[in-house]
């Protein structure tokens, strides 16, 4: 089982159409399964593109991120 390690919350808004007519709208994330350090992870596309190019490096340890399809 994926252990879930995003914070990140959905996004809502309003549609305006031309009538001026308001819905509620809300922006999923795009969440996918990762294997972060042998681990199965589900995060946002963000979060692991950031892990994969190595932006976030902790204690000077590279971080091994490979998607799974």
């Amino acid at each position: 089982m994926a252990k879930k390690t995003t914070t990140r919350k959905p996004s809502f808004g309003n549609t305006r159409s031309h009538a001026l007519n308001i819905t509620k709208k809300k922006r999923s994330l795009n969440l996918q399964t990762v294997i972060v350090n042998g681990k199965k992870e589900i995060m946002s596309v963000r979060e692991a593109r950031v892990l994969k190019n190595n932006k976030n490096v902790k204690d000077n340890n590279l971080v091994e991120v490979n998607e799974e399809n």
